[in-house]
């Protein structure tokens, strides 16, 4: 009899999670809150390891179609002036020019593509609760039904759903890490599509990345954790956005412009999850649900290689929880640690505090191209 496993999210981690599972036999239920995939989403990386993974699933034909043509970064002013720049070369990983680039809808529709024969995934839906003991575990769904599972999974993401069910509220993990950043998607791409491009002011940072015709405005800044924080506060997130971005902005103010008339955007704090451990029973958490590497630390590579690797331990000894989850979290930290450990070389370069940092920033790059 196979074994039955929940995944909780249908984005990166979890759509990888469930192609490996469905493939080695289990029976594969994945559920989404959203009522469909995301159209839109910030170009990133698949890297390092995670290149192996999307090679032997077979998409990688599809993730290069989709991929961006973006190749260096230009640091502006306000006017457009470039002042410095470097080529993204300097930050490929172990697997060189068999890396890409992809926006984040792509990637995940690509990957849950993959998944679809392998795994039923219901729109909609998500756990409102979750009780186990040694031979399984109970989850009630929001929608009224109940199931029980051998395993349930949470990729759920940042503010995890399943991490508040069995492992108790956010607050007792998530470090703030004194940044937000907002994305918007926008149909103004500067100068060349092979160029993202930047402007900064101290602790501020705008850039616009193009991503095979569409663009995507990012806008970062660092400032202390917000008392009363609530990351789907969409009106709360246009205050902050405005109170950051004061005084001269110049060809990048009809992006800030267009942010406030927005429906919709993505906003949330510059986040660490960091947990002592990643399962509890026959529960365990993948991604940025048990170890965030918002916006700096290549949290998609290594969400599709702790996929892979959860798979892989699952498959060699599903009879045993503790085995195959202690052995998941004891290789896939190997690659994690070192990674959060980067952030603030990540920002400094990306947001430099002070305008002295700017400077610096600038003339160091130089010796990256």
């Amino acid at each position: 009899m196979s074994k039955a496993v929940l995944i909780s999210g249908a984005g990166i981690a979890g759509a990888t999670l469930a192609y490996w599972l469905g493939r080695s036999g289990f029976d594969v239920t994945v559920v989404e809150r959203a009522r469909g995939q995301r159209s839109s989403g910030n170009p990133i990386d698949v890297k390092g390891p995670a290149v192996e993974v999307v090679e032997a699933m077979g998409v990688m034909p599809a993730l290069r179609a989709a991929a961006s043509a973006v190749d260096r970064m230009s640091f502006v002013d306000e006017t457009g002036r470039k002042r410095s720049g470097l080529r993204l070369s300097a930050f490929q990983g172990g697997a060189g020019d068999r890396e890409v680039e992809v926006a984040r809808a792509d990637l995940a529709g690509v990957l849950l593509d993959a998944a679809r024969d392998k795994a039923e995934v219901r729109w909609g839906e998500s756990i409102s609760a979750i009780t186990q003991d040694a031979g399984g575990v109970d989850v009630h769904f929001r929608s009224g039904g109940t199931g029980r599972y051998d395993y349930v999974i949470g990729a759920d993401g940042l503010h995890s759903n399943v991490r508040r069910l069995v492992f108790g509220d956010e607050a007792g993990f998530l470090r703030h890490l004194g940044m937000y950043a907002a994305t918007l998607p926008v149909d103004r791409v500067f100068d060349d599509e092979r160029e993202v491009v930047m402007f900064n002011r101290p602790g501020r940072a705008i850039t616009v990345h193009p991503s095979r015709g569409k663009a995507v405005a990012a806008f970062m800044f660092r400032q202390s954790a917000v008392p009363g924080f609530d990351h789907r506060d969409l009106a709360q997130h246009k205050r902050l956005v405005a109170a950051a971005f004061t005084g001269r902005t110049g060809i990048f103010t009809d992006l800030l412009d267009r942010l406030q008339a927005a429906d919709d955007i993505y906003f949330d704090s510059v986040s660490r999850i960091s947990l002592p451990h990643w399962s509890i029973g026959r529960v365990a958490l993948l991604g940025d649900a048990g170890s965030s590497l918002s916006l700096f630390g290549d949290g998609t590579t290594l969400a599709i290689a702790g996929a892979h690797t959860l798979a892989e331990e699952l498959t060699r000894t599903p009879d045993d929880p503790r085995h195959a989850l202690v052995a998941y979290e004891r290789r896939h930290r190997e690659l994690v640690e070192p990674r959060q450990r980067g952030f603030r070389a990540a920002a400094a370069l990306m947001v430099p505090g002070t305008a002295a940092g700017i400077a610096l920033r600038n003339a160091a790059v130089r010796f990256l191209r």
